[in-house]
């Protein structure tokens, strides 16, 4: 089933400023020169001639509009392939949670799939597969997402799927009770990856007091107080279509694909809901320094810095920062940390931004006996970074890695659907269409000052998961 994610990790460029995911853009398919067009016109508004396209697999650009009930919707013809990919982001996630509903947004994306007052649990894993498509979803902290990828004769069952999920749940307490447990399992497994353990621990340092900081999988005294009628209150609040962004990409008529959408969404009345703005972070002040014994025989050193929000420009050339310096195979700490003074195993650096605020983080797994060297040498990259700033060869690499990474996400309709409603949800889709052009614009001097702002060697945070001592 869905599975949580930390927001937007910025190493990939369509998830990853909306960011991520994860989380975590540019020219894409053919189409990132164009600009994407918002518009509300009728269904039957003239689309894109798709003739010479049909045999090449190029793809229009996206087509924006705007339904009268607040749904955004984008269609894109793109012909690589007889599959179409469907995406529904809503805008809730664990910031919009207060603190006894901890944990609600991402039991919501559960239990969407068991069971609506049409069908019961079990049906939409069917009925998805017996076409020959798959569904999933994810939650983070601003948005949470639910995607099925379908053949193109299956557009229908996918829109009308997705909506029934969305505004006809039934929320049974049986099933809210098995849920539970499930989830209670997925949180286990989180604290038994040091991993991931260790980064969801640094969030909460970075972003303490906030709710960037709160855990995605909330607590066990507010799931357990979770009830079928709880969250379907929880559910009508924040599942609207004003609420809603709906992508749609593979081999479709926006015209055709726009009737669909109004008879199956557009017929949802809008509630009147308003968002409200992301709460902004407080900047890390001083060193905040934490130690935690672990049953693993291996250290893992994470460290992380405030950084920008997703609408923030500064965060182009922040991207760009991190990767230089840690962020591939010959990126800075990688070259002198791994392959020349051998000090860790692997290491590696992100930006993940989200709308009220952003982070960078650090993590490396390494001996407990080198931990504070690793650090000094850190800080010492990062003050290189501040005095000198990259070299034009390092930035233009930085650029190839990803302008590849986003040409291998983007390739499929599944990649565009998400790369398309997760910028409309947390960034624009404007500034996604033209990322990778702006970061080819970004100098040497942007990258040092994003340095100097960002990188602070005097307000960090640090985690170290060491071995327990025997």
């Amino acid at each position: 089933m869905g599975h949580p994610m930390t927001p937007n990790e910025r190493t990939v460029a369509p998830m990853i400023r909306a960011w991520s995911a994860l989380l975590v853009l540019l020219a894409l398919a053919g189409c990132a020169s164009a600009p994407a067009t918002s518009s509300s016109a009728a269904p039957g508004a003239a689309a894109p001639s798709t003739s010479s396209r049909a045999s090449t697999g190029e793809s229009s650009p996206p087509i924006r509009q705007v339904l009268p009930n607040g749904l955004k919707l984008i269609v894109q013809d793109h012909r690589a392939a007889d599959i179409v990919a469907v995406y529904l982001y809503v805008g809730v996630g664990v910031r919009y949670e207060r603190p006894d509903q901890l944990g609600y947004s991402h039991f919501q994306e559960h239990m969407l799939f068991k069971g609506t007052d049409k069908w019961g649990p079990g049906y939409i894993d069917r009925a998805v597969e017996g076409v020959g498509g798959r569904t999933n979803a994810t939650t983070s902290f601003d948005y949470t997402d639910f995607y099925i990828v379908v053949p193109t004769s299956s557009l229908e069952l996918a829109l009308q799927t997705l909506a029934d999920m969305a505004f006809r749940s039934k929320f049974d307490d049986k099933e809210v009770a098995r849920e539970r447990d499930v989830i209670f399992e997925e949180a286990n497994i989180e604290v038994d990856n040091p991993k991931s353990a260790i980064i969801r621990q640094l969030y909460g340092v970075v972003f303490a007091d906030n709710p960037y900081g709160f855990p995605v999988l909330g607590t066990r005294p507010t799931m357990n107080a979770a009830t079928g009628q709880i969250l379907k209150v929880y559910n009508q609040k924040y599942y609207t279509p004003e609420n809603m962004t709906l992508a749609v990409v593979g081999p479709v008529e926006p015209a055709k694909v726009r009737a669909l959408v109004d008879r199956i969404f557009g017929v949802i009345p809008a509630t009147g809901y308003k968002p409200t703005a992301a709460a902004v972070p407080k900047p890390l002040r001083g060193i905040v320094k934490k130690k935690v014994e672990r049953p693993e025989q291996q250290s893992i050193l994470a460290m992380g810095w405030s950084a920008p929000p997703s609408n923030d420009p500064t965060g182009d050339a922040v991207d760009l920062l991190t990767t230089i310096l840690a962020g591939s195979e010959s990126s800075r700490l990688v070259r002198r940390l791994r392959d020349q003074d051998r000090l860790v195993n692997g290491i590696t650096m992100s930006y993940a931004a989200q709308l009220g605020g952003g982070i960078v983080t650090l993590r490396a797994e390494l001996e407990a006996k080198d931990l504070d060297r690793v650090e000094q040498i850190i800080l010492e990259e990062i003050k290189k970074m501040q005095d000198s700033g990259p070299t034009e060869d390092e930035v233009q690499l930085a650029v190839t890695k990803f302008e590849s990474q986003h040409a291998f996400d983007t390739e499929t309709s599944e990649g565009l659907a998400n790369a398309y409603a997760l910028a409309e949800t947390t960034w624009t889709l404007d500034a996604e269409l033209t990322y990778v052009d702006r970061l080819r614009k970004i100098t040497r001097q942007q990258i040092q000052d994003a340095a100097r702002r960002y990188l602070s060697r005097s307000d960090y945070a640090l985690i170290a998961f060491v071995p327990k001592a025997l």
